[in-house]
């Protein structure tokens, strides 16, 4: 039985919708796909994807379509993504910002305190050289160089007296082997001329 030349025609286009379909379904997979993982969608990264050609892409008014409206809602995800991070991001800085003020209040509290402490100790310090005789305060500087000269003098004392006394300890451990050592050669003399008394 022979095909009429209108049902080849009809055959092959057919046959044609069937394969845009199949790609044009396929497309629509690669799209979910690309939108689940925020992949920017272009119409190269849609044909790599789906595995179609570019030309198909900007042939097929579908294709086209279901490319645009990707776009779009990929845009606003993409927008909303930045909106939630800068959003973050505010917030990580208001508190940030809220403990460098704390931060603040409490350094600020804490210099008081140490200046009301350093006013009161110069005003001790004050009282007590108004008390003092004239000439006083040169005495007890010149007493304070003397007793510094005198405490260098006794650390060198001390560490002189400390380097006789191990001298002198090594050499007490050398005698005391030394006494050992003798002791023992006596006693050694001792046992031999005993075995030369016994009859």
């Amino acid at each position: 039985m022979s095909t009429t030349p209108h049902q080849r025609t009809a055959a092959a286009i057919a046959s044609r919708r069937q394969t845009a379909e199949a790609m044009l379904d396929r497309v629509r997979e690669a799209l979910a796909r690309m939108e689940r993982g925020r992949a920017p969608i272009t119409v190269a990264a849609v044909a790599r994807q789906a595995d179609v050609s570019r030309t198909f892409l900007y042939q097929n008014s579908q294709a086209r379509d279901l490319i645009a409206q990707a776009s779009t809602r990929s845009g606003a995800c993409r927008e909303q993504d930045r909106e939630d991070a800068d959003a973050r991001l505010a917030a990580s800085w208001r508190e940030r910002a809220l403990n460098a003020e704390d931060g603040l209040k409490t350094a600020l509290g804490e210099i008081r305190t140490q200046r009301d402490r350093i006013s009161e100790l110069l005003g001790k310090i004050r009282d007590l050289e108004q008390d003092l005789p004239k000439g006083a305060v040169q005495r007890v500087m010149t007493e304070n160089t003397t007793l510094k000269r005198q405490i260098q003098q006794l650390t060198g004392e001390r560490r002189s007296l400390e380097d006789r006394l191990k001298g002198a300890r090594e050499n007490n451990r050398f005698l005391d082997k030394r006494v050992a050592e003798l002791e023992a050669q006596l006693a050694e003399l001792l046992t031999q001329r005993g075995a030369l008394d016994v009859p």
